[in-house]
């Protein structure tokens, strides 16, 4: 019996545990659910009281959102840009504070909850909010502002007056560490940021100018020259040549460094000081901003190539220049050619760039290591030549007949350009430097055709289509004539008519009113009449005597 009440106690006891615990779970489910932020509670500046998990995510995003317009100063030395918290990406950088405002005074062993709920009592509980940024749009932000924060060094220089040279001394420039930069920028927005606005100094490093005065008093020798005239230019080209020299003169090339010709002297425009002047195209001669530029780089390979740097880029023109001999030009067009060439001395070289009258003169300086018993010239060699012959183009704005040379031919040509070197006078080796191809360009002559006479222009059309000058010429001469002659005869009508039209009209003669036949007096009215018609007789001849001796 007492064994039987023993069970009966504790099945009733299991019993009593398994409901307490299931209403418990039920209960702390339901509260988990509806559960919110204790008062008193904040992340940040925003108050997440009474709110749940989710609402207060939200809140705070919203607060971000609103932080998006922030300015935020980016420095590097004594520059800067401004840009915005929405321009580096800004967002929340830990985001799990919502769930521990959640779970403040309700985790953890009693004794922590009960502190943590007692201390809402006395104070608010913050959270510190922190922010992160977005570094690949960042790293876009630096690399597209990189201008207006780096600062380039100015390299010390040299100017040349009166045969002399002058140091003149350069200044430090600055150049920012993108990877540095972005990390300090995310370490401030995470650590520091308060959500105002804010400056922030990135990572640079200083970049020494180069060339000190001693390496640079090194450069004193002609290590090659030339020179090439342009007397004969229209203006425009003439000035073209002269700012081409300017923007090059003064250029120190450092050991290994290459030089670009196009860099130096583009854009090719009003505003960079240049006019319209004639250059190739398609082969054809085209009026274009710089024409001429091409003996400016041309009289620069022939001083470089004389003072034996290395040639790392040079092409040749579409057709042939007058200026140097065939193979001894290098060409300047668009970014597909240009001249480069690399000072592969040890010492830096020094490129003087001036007009004197219509002659252009470049002389390259540095220090002369070659032996002074040698010397090195370069000789062209024309290979091969094509006639360009002539081709006639019909004309509709020029009068029929006429005849008007537009372009003058240039003959085709292959070509080799020889580098000899002497020693002591004797030459010691002869090797090909550069070859070139020139194509031919046809002397372009444009035939008139502007008549009112189709058959007219269709002769002379006709004779266009056989190429061949002596039909051309003929035609031309015919049908000019032709159309000198009408053109002749219709200015002497046109003048008859204009004549003609000046001469004032003859004057109507009255009408005589008629008289009423009587039957008594009809002998007498004809003798009457014929003495009237005898008399009107004389006075239109005397009318007509009068006219004509006029």
């Amino acid at each position: 019996m007492r064994n039987i009440k023993k069970r009966w106690f504790l099945f009733v006891a299991a019993f009593v545990l398994v409901a307490a615990a299931g209403i418990h779970m039920g209960v702390k489910a339901e509260e988990d659910e509806n559960r919110v932020i204790a008062d008193r509670v904040y992340i940040g500046d925003v108050s997440v009281a009474g709110m749940t998990e989710e609402e207060a995510t939200a809140a705070v995003e919203d607060y971000i959102e609103s932080l998006q317009d922030t300015a935020i100063t980016l420095k590097a030395g004594e520059n800067s840009i401004e840009v915005t918290a929405k321009d580096l990406g800004v967002t929340w950088g830990n985001p799990e504070l919502a769930e521990k405002a959640v779970n403040l005074g309700r985790t953890g062993n009693p004794i922590a909850r009960y502190k943590e709920k007692k201390d809402l009592e006395k104070g608010d509980k913050v959270f510190v909010l922190s922010y992160a940024i977005d570094e690949s749009k960042t790293a876009a932000l630096l690399k597209e502002h990189a201008k207006e924060l780096d600062q380039e060094a100015q390299d010390n220089g040299l100017t040349r007056e009166n045969g002399q040279f002058t140091f003149v001394k350069g200044h430090e420039g600055i150049k920012v560490n993108a990877e540095k930069s972005i990390e300090q920028i995310a370490s401030h927005m995470q650590n520091q940021w308060d959500g105002k606005a804010a400056s922030i100094e990135l990572s640079a490093k200083l970049v020494e100018p180069r060339g000190s005065e001693e390496e640079l008093a090194e450069v004193k020798d002609l290590l090659g020259g030339y020179s090439t005239n342009f007397s004969s230019s229209s203006a425009g080209r003439a000035k073209n040549v002269r700012n081409g020299a300017s923007k090059i003169n003064g250029s120190i090339i450092y050991p290994g460094e290459e030089f670009s010709v196009h860099d130096a002297v583009v854009p090719f425009n009003a505003e960079n000081g240049y006019e319209l002047a004639g250059s190739y195209e398609n082969g054809t001669t085209v009026e274009t901003y710089g024409g001429g530029i091409c003996q400016v780089s041309t009289t620069l390979y022939n001083a470089v190539i004389r003072a034996e740097l290395e040639i790392t880029e040079r092409s040749a023109h579409s057709m042939i220049v007058s200026y140097v001999e065939p193979s001894m030009d290098a060409a300047i067009s668009g970014e597909y050619k240009d001249l480069k060439f690399k000072n592969s001395t040890k010492y830096p070289v020094y490129i003087e760039g001036y007009t004197d009258g219509g002659i252009i003169h470049f002389n390259v300086y540095g220090k002369e290591t070659r032996d002074a018993n040698r010397e090195v010239e370069f000789v062209s060699e024309t290979t091969g030549e094509t006639d360009p012959g002539v081709k006639y183009v019909a004309d509709g704005t020029l009068q029929i007949g006429t005849i008007s040379t537009q372009q003058s031919a240039h003959i085709g040509k292959k070509a080799k350009l020889w580098k000899v070197v002497k020693v002591n006078g004797k030459e010691e080796s002869r090797e090909v430097f550069n070859t070139s191809n020139y194509q031919a360009s046809p002397k372009i002559v444009r035939v008139g055709t502007a008549s009112d006479s189709q058959d007219a222009i269709n002769a002379v059309m006709a004779a266009i289509g056989t190429q061949d000058e002596a039909t051309i010429q003929a035609a031309a001469a015919a049908n000019c004539t032709a159309a000198r002659d009408a053109a002749a005869a219709q200015q002497a009508a046109e003048a008859a008519a204009a004549a003609a039209a000046a001469q004032p009209a003859e004057p109507a003669q009255p009408e005589q009113p008629s008289q009423p036949e009587e039957d008594g007096n009809k002998d007498d009215k004809k003798d009457s009449d014929n003495k009237k018609d005898d008399k009107q007789d004389n006075t239109k001849e005397e009318k007509n005597n009068q006219e004509s001796n006029d």
